[in-house]
């Protein structure tokens, strides 16, 4: 069973000149599926990782606005954002979350993200979640939203500790761990894999950020998910071969619920 990028950002600029060879060394590399994440550049444009999920038909699409576009949102966002979850290859809301990094005011990122947990909800599809020096608010705001909505929830580019872990996968969260998991100062992020129920795990890059080691400073891509898998199944003691079935296991349960009928073969974006 191939792996499973469960983040990557292909509709970015840094892919603009080589987005095709991007993919094919991903389909190289045993990959079954990407998720494109469609948050981009913000509203008013939310149709960023469709684009890219209609002309490969392994690569599936989420819609979203991340917390650092808040300020973007006008009245015609979540309607728009509402229509855009019909579409076939939509699979999410994400990335949305809380980040205090930029300066953006908490007040403006609140209630976008709570809506957009709500509209999740409502519709019974997954969310992904952001957070950045915002762990406290972000996990209060999902035990008031998200712990009886029903709907999956994924704790992007974990880069907690092991607390922080724990009180994620008591929420019912899902963890997916990425490229920091192997830098030489993220012992807190490893011994938070290390206690990741394996049900509860997802691999991803985040791409074309956060390239893993021996990557690390160059820019990331879906083929490089490999070293972090490597790196994860040593830490964990487990054969490569069983994280590579349960995390994709854990991806179609997730988000396919069912879909079928992906061939793994390239197929250019253009």
């Amino acid at each position: 069973m191939p792996f499973v990028d469960s983040h990557c950002h292909l509709d970015d600029k840094q892919f603009s000149e080589d987005r095709d060879a991007v993919l094919a060394r991903a389909y190289a590399a045993g990959l079954q599926y990407m998720l494109s994440i469609g948050t981009g550049d913000g509203p008013p444009d939310l149709e960023v990782a469709i684009r890219q999920a209609e002309m490969a038909p392994s690569v599936w699409a989420t819609v979203g606005v991340h917390p650092n576009d808040a300020a973007k949102v006008t009245s015609r966002t979540f309607p728009h954002l509402q229509d855009l979850l019909s579409h076939p290859k939509v699979v999410a809301i994400g990335e949305i979350g809380l980040d205090y990094h930029w300066g953006v005011p908490a007040e403006t990122q609140e209630p976008i993200f709570r809506q957009q947990l709500r509209m999740a909800a409502e519709a019974g599809v997954p969310v992904i979640i952001h957070t950045r020096d915002a762990w406290d608010d972000t996990l209060a705001i999902l035990r008031e939203e998200q712990s009886s909505s029903g709907s999956a929830c994924i704790m992007h580019c974990f880069t907690g500790n092991a607390r922080q872990a724990e009180e994620c996968l008591e929420l019912g969260c899902y963890l997916a761990f990425g490229g920091v998991t192997t830098f030489p100062k993220s012992g807190a992020v490893r011994e938070a894999a290390q206690l990741t129920p394996l049900d509860r795990l997802l691999l991803e890059t985040d791409s074309p950020y956060l390239a893993p080691v021996p990557h690390r400073g160059k820019r990331n891509e879906p083929s490089y998910l490999l070293p972090t898998a490597h790196v994860l199944a040593a830490l964990r003691s487990e054969p490569l071969e069983v994280l590579e079935a349960q995390t994709t296991s854990n991806f179609e349960r997730i988000f396919l619920n069912g879909k079928t009928g992906l061939p793994l073969a390239f197929q250019p974006l253009h």
